[in-house]
């Protein structure tokens, strides 16, 4: 019988997490008590906690005290972004946002997955980019290796699997550009 996966043999590659178990540790106990406790108005408290870590964050930036950053020294965040209710960084990978980004909630950055067609199940990380002006509304998937032109909207519910043009509006699984932003 074909054997697809074999998980008892599957291992992380040493330095793919880009820091120490201890560091990776440290920063999911201080984002599930620190980071999460803090109220809503706390903005510099949670991006100097990011920075603290390695991210880097522009100025201006609103983040949620919901946020969830795997690895934020994987991050980068351009000025004036919003980040929403309940949004994931799953940071295996890079993941930049540029300039005044709006990401509503529930929206989800993906850069890893598993090489399926391999019985190692070999873990991957491919880098997420979200150029300038775009608007993720809520409960968007953005799956590995994609970017999203600049000024481009992606409606709620949608998933996007491959990157999109500039200054489009896109909706739907796949996510497809349905008509010009203006």
């Amino acid at each position: 019988m074909k054997q697809y996966q074999d998980l008892e043999n599957f291992k992380v590659p040493i330095h793919f997490r880009g820091r120490s178990a201890i560091v990776v540790q440290l920063w999911w106990i201080i984002q599930s008590t620190l980071f999460a406790w803090s109220p809503q108005f706390l903005y510099p408290w949670r991006r100097f906690l990011l920075r603290l870590f390695g991210a880097h964050i522009g100025k201006g930036v609103l983040i949620r005290s919901s946020a969830k950053f795997t690895y934020p020294w994987n991050i980068s965040i351009g000025d004036y972004c919003w980040i929403g209710e309940d949004n994931v960084f799953y940071s295996l990978g890079k993941i930049q946002l540029g300039n005044h980004v709006a990401l509503a909630h529930k929206v989800y950055l993906n850069t890893g997955g598993h090489e399926y067609d391999k019985v190692t199940f070999d873990i991957f990380a491919k880098p997420v980019i979200i150029e300038d002006e775009c608007w993720l509304t809520n409960d968007v998937y953005i799956a590995p290796g994609v970017v999203i032109g600049k000024g481009t909207i992606v409606a709620a519910r949608s998933s996007v699997l491959h990157s999109l043009p500039s200054g489009k509006i896109c909706v739907g699984t796949p996510a497809k550009p349905i008509k010009n932003r203006i």
